[in-house]
């Protein structure tokens, strides 16, 4: 899409996934290719020859959005969540500390979202109207990551409370943002999905936290005590995952 802006400088704006991305067009007689270039106060501005169409500058633009988004997020002038997902094919997705790159494939009849030699594919209807494409991807997603959480936490629940020597009355997953994990006094465990998305040690420090809340609501020397003989370098994961965990929200 492209306005006119009355002078040598043209608009016009791309969809790429969620994000609209809106740049300049400045036209040169002596310019031969084009250029494309992200400034912290013009924007996204294009040079390019006279006789280029708008349709492949925007063509241009959507070759290009992954790097333009993330530019302009490095220089802070995209208002944005900081991990917004723009669900598109080649995105990543992390599993267990591994990136995998988003495969958004047309299905008529779509299944659940898998890994298939290290993609994780997403299939949707072609029908689909396009208003509902992104929430549809992203809850597929979702509901992948939830199923692998709750497979993977309930084996690594079970270990621990085997090594700590407590029964946990069961494991759920969740879609929480405040917190890792939780343990009611019944002892029933609840974890965040995204925290599957780590690595193994790190979800492995906050099942034990959680299995140690079993036998010790609080967090005191008792607590601490215990996680210590389970996890001798608990300390070392838990700071690793304060650095890491604002990475791990979207």
């Amino acid at each position: 899409m492209s306005t006119g802006t009355g002078g040598s400088t043209e608009k016009s704006s791309v969809q790429y996934g969620r994000t609209r991305i809106d740049y300049d067009i400045h036209r040169s007689a002596n310019r031969k290719t084009v250029s494309v270039a992200v400034d912290p106060v013009k924007g996204v501005l294009l040079t390019a020859p006279v006789g280029v169409t708008v349709e492949r500058l925007d063509g241009v633009v959507k070759a290009k959005a992954q790097w333009i988004v993330n530019r302009l997020r490095e220089l802070d002038t995209y208002e944005t969540r900081p991990n917004a997902k723009e669900l598109v094919s080649g995105e990543s997705f992390a599993y267990l500390g591994r990136n995998y790159r988003l495969r958004v494939v047309e299905c008529d009849v779509p299944g659940p979202a898998r890994l298939e030699q290290g993609w994780l594919v997403v299939e949707v209807d072609p029908a689909l109207p396009e208003a509902e494409r992104n929430g549809t991807i992203s809850k597929t997603i979702r509901a992948w990551y939830v199923a692998r959480a709750s497979e993977r936490l309930e084996q690594r629940a079970a270990h621990w409370a085997s090594l700590a020597g407590v029964e946990v009355a069961g494991v759920q997953v969740k879609d929480q943002h405040k917190r890792w994990g939780s343990c009611d006094r019944k002892g029933l465990l609840r974890f965040n999905w995204r925290i599957i998305q780590a690595p193994m040690r790190l979800v492995d420090y906050v099942v034990a936290h959680e299995v140690v809340h079993v036998r010790y609501a609080d967090h005191g020397r008792d607590f601490w005590g215990l996680l210590g003989v389970l996890m001798p370098d608990y300390e070392r994961r838990k700071d690793e995952l304060a650095r890491m965990g604002s990475r791990l929200e979207w």
